[in-house]
């Protein structure tokens, strides 16, 4: 039977997150028991989601956003207390990856939403492999691919247009990486895509001649943990589900 201290050593070695200076711990960051049957993926440690994992029986939960987030309240009250309450009440493990998650080359957020979104990976944005370059198979304006990020992700995203070029070289990076947006002008890309957007994102976009897309955070992320628990859970004979938790941002 799987335990918790063999799968998180697994996929600490498999993300290599030694190779990465993060906001929070990734990995193990709250215990509960020890032997695993089941494990239930989701982008963030919410209370909803801690709810629904109890009601699915889960032994460990592994997400994307999880706590203990840098310059935070590190107190455990309010909020937080309820959420870790219930899962130490119900002895279930948090296991979170954040950077290491996005960078992975073929489990990540970026590697995956480049699959759901049919584009083709060339290279990386960063030197720890956080955001893409790559190319669609064709030319499109940016109506019809934001037709088409809308269709495949289930979100309407907001478009900034930047001039009247079509596009097919684009840049992406999953969550909150709308600053990336300097990395891909420089690169000359057509578009980049991320998840938010700032004030500033449009001014930098326009001046840039560079299309932007903000397809949501959430939206953009539900992808990497599920292929990470689908792994994990053939590689250790787990049981597994994803729950979704809606969130328009």
């Amino acid at each position: 039977m799987a335990t918790i201290k063999n799968v998180a050593q697994y996929i600490h070695e498999l993300l290599d997150v030694d190779a990465f200076k993060d906001y929070a711990p990734n990995g193990l960051q709250v215990q509960g028991k020890e032997k695993l049957k089941k494990i239930v993926m989701g982008v963030s440690a919410t209370q909803a989601f801690i709810e629904a994992a109890i009601e699915k029986e889960a032994d460990a939960i592994l997400v994307h956003h999880g706590w203990f987030w840098d310059k935070e309240d590190p107190r455990i009250i309010g909020m937080k207390h309820k959420r870790l309450q219930l899962l130490m009440e119900h002895d279930i493990n948090l296991l979170a990856y954040h950077l290491p998650l996005d960078a992975h080359p073929e489990l990540g957020n970026n590697a995956q939403l480049a699959k759901v979104l049919d584009i083709h990976m060339e290279d990386v944005m960063d030197g720890q492999g956080v955001g893409n370059y790559g190319r669609l198979d064709e030319y499109m304006s940016l109506e019809e691919l934001g037709q088409s990020i809308e269709k495949k992700l289930g979100r309407k995203p907001m478009l900034i247009n930047a001039g009247d070029h079509a596009i097919r070289r684009v840049a992406w990076c999953t969550g909150g990486a709308q600053g990336y947006i300097d990395k891909a002008a420089k690169a000359g890309v057509d578009a980049y895509i991320s998840g938010e957007i700032s004030e500033h994102t449009t001014h930098t976009a326009r001046e840039n001649g560079v299309h932007y897309i903000a397809a949501g955070h959430h939206a953009t992320e539900r992808y990497g943990v599920q292929a990470l628990g689908e792994h994990v859970a053939a590689k250790f004979g787990l049981l597994y589900e994803f729950v979704d938790i809606d969130n328009p941002a």
